[in-house]
C-alpha cells in the first residue's frame, strides 16, 4: 500500500512494480510502472501507519519530535528506534498471552503451484515469488528485496544532498554523501567507508 492510493496484494506486484538494469549500475533499480520511483522502509511504514501505534509507542515518537509523518531520511534512525519500542512492548504481550499448540507443525502435500509473498523486513517490503512442482521441488524463485526497490531513491537523495552542499570540503562533502546512503540502510556496505567520490567543480 502507498500514500498516493496503491493497494496491491503480493501476486499483483509484477503488474505495478518492474525492476531494470541501468547503464551506470550492476543493481537493479525497481520502479512503480504508474510514476517512477517509490520508497519502502521505516519512513515509509510510520507515515502510513503511525496512527496505529501502541500507546508507548506512540509516546516515543511524540517525546522524538515526530509527527504524524516522516519523510527526512537523516530521521530513519529515530523511526526506527520508535519501530523497536513498538516491537518488544508487542513482543512482551505475545509471550504473557501464548498458549501452546496441540501439534507444532501441519502437515502439507505438495503440489504444483506458484506462490507469491510479501514481508515487511526491517529495510522495507521484501516480495518473493516461488513456482513448484508436484514434488514440491522449485523450479523458478524471485526475490525483489527492499534495497533494490530502493536503490532509485537512493540515488535521487543522493543527487539531492550534493546539490545543496557544495559549500562543503570534498571530505565533507563525502562524510555527507555516505550518510545519506546509510539513512536507507542498504544492504551493500553500508558499515565502512566505501563511497568514491569525484568531484568536478569546474
Amino acid at each position: 500500500m502507498s500514500d498516493r492510493g496503491l493497494d496491491i496484494a503480493p501476486p499483483e506486484f509484477d503488474e505495478h512494480i518492474v525492476e531494470e538494469h541501468v547503464e551506470h549500475s550492476n543493481a537493479l533499480h525497481a520502479r512503480l510502472r504508474e510514476r517512477g520511483s517509490y520508497l519502502t522502509g521505516p519512513l515509509a511504514r510510520y507515515s502510513l501507519a503511525s496512527d496505529s501505534l501502541r500507546p508507548l509507542a506512540r509516546q516515543a515518537a511524540r517525546e522524538a519530535g515526530l509527527g504524524p509523518c516522516c519523510r527526512n531520511p537523516f530521521m530513519s534512525i529515530i523511526v526506527r528506534a520508535v519501530e523497536l519500542v513498538q516491537a518488544a512492548d508487542e513482543a512482551l504481550e505475545l509471550m504473557d498471552s501464548y498458549e501452546q499448540p496441540d501439534v507444532p507443525t501441519i502437515e502439507v502435500e505438495p503440489r504444483r503451484a506458484v506462490g507469491h509473498g510479501a514481508t515487511e523486513a526491517p529495510r522495507g517490503v521484501l516480495y518473493h515469488r516461488y513456482e513448484i512442482d508436484q514434488d514440491g521441488t522449485i523450479l523458478d524463485a524471485r526475490i525483489v528485496p527492499p534495497t533494490s526497490q530502493n536503490q532509485r531513491v537512493i540515488e535521487e537523495d543522493l543527487r539531492e544532498v550534493v546539490e545543496r552542499h557544495l559549500d562543503l570540503s570534498d571530505e565533507q562533502l563525502k562524510l555527507r554523501c555516505e550518510q545519506a546512503i546509510r539513512n536507507h540502510d542498504p544492504c551493500i556496505s553500508c558499515a565502512t567507508h566505501f563511497l568514491e567520490l569525484t568531484i568536478d567543480r569546474g
